[in-house]
């Protein structure tokens, strides 16, 4: 019998690769067929190993969902970017790969990101999720989250809508 172990911690430099990875396919599992191809395969080989390196040398907040030495799921959080919303924390992102997917997993890296922005003295939180994105609007409406403020996003010239979530 083996033993898996589950952990969810801070990004190190050594999880460029596998946070790469799994931006990679969570990002085209959950895009694909929503943004324009050329502007998702752009944004994807963007981020590769060394975007992640330096964006964790860089302080960036990242925690990792790391199961059995591999990397499942990440979370970036801090400042909220919209200072017309008055929450102070910030999730920008939260992915898994999707295999990891509906299990529980996402809830539990979401929660700790929460408590990571509490504990770094932001009281509030807002997390945006593009409005045609049905398992993020389920994902965070299911978290508790209320429907806040819209807004768009632009990709190779297609507006999309987006729709920011709160919790206090």
């Amino acid at each position: 019998m083996s033993t898996i172990s589950i952990d969810i911690r801070r990004a190190e430099p050594n999880d460029a690769a596998g946070i790469a990875a799994t931006h990679d396919a969570s990002w085209r599992y959950a895009y694909t067929g929503m943004l324009p191809y050329k502007s998702l395969d752009s944004m994807v080989r963007r981020r590769d190993e060394n975007w992640w390196e330096r964006a964790i040398r860089h302080s960036t907040n990242i925690l990792v969902l790391d199961i059995g030495d591999e990397i499942a799921g990440y979370v970036t959080l801090g400042p909220n970017r919209v200072r017309t919303l008055p929450f102070e924390g910030e999730v920008y992102e939260l992915y898994l790969k999707p295999e990891f997917q509906g299990v529980g997993f996402g809830r539990k890296l979401f929660s700790l990101a929460r408590q990571e922005l509490r504990r770094l003295g932001m009281q509030g939180c807002v997390v945006w999720a593009l409005e045609d994105n049905d398992n993020a609007i389920g994902f965070y409406l299911n978290a508790g989250g209320r429907d806040i403020a819209e807004g768009n996003e632009t990709f190779d010239g297609s507006a999309l809508k987006k729709i920011a979530f709160a919790w206090d």
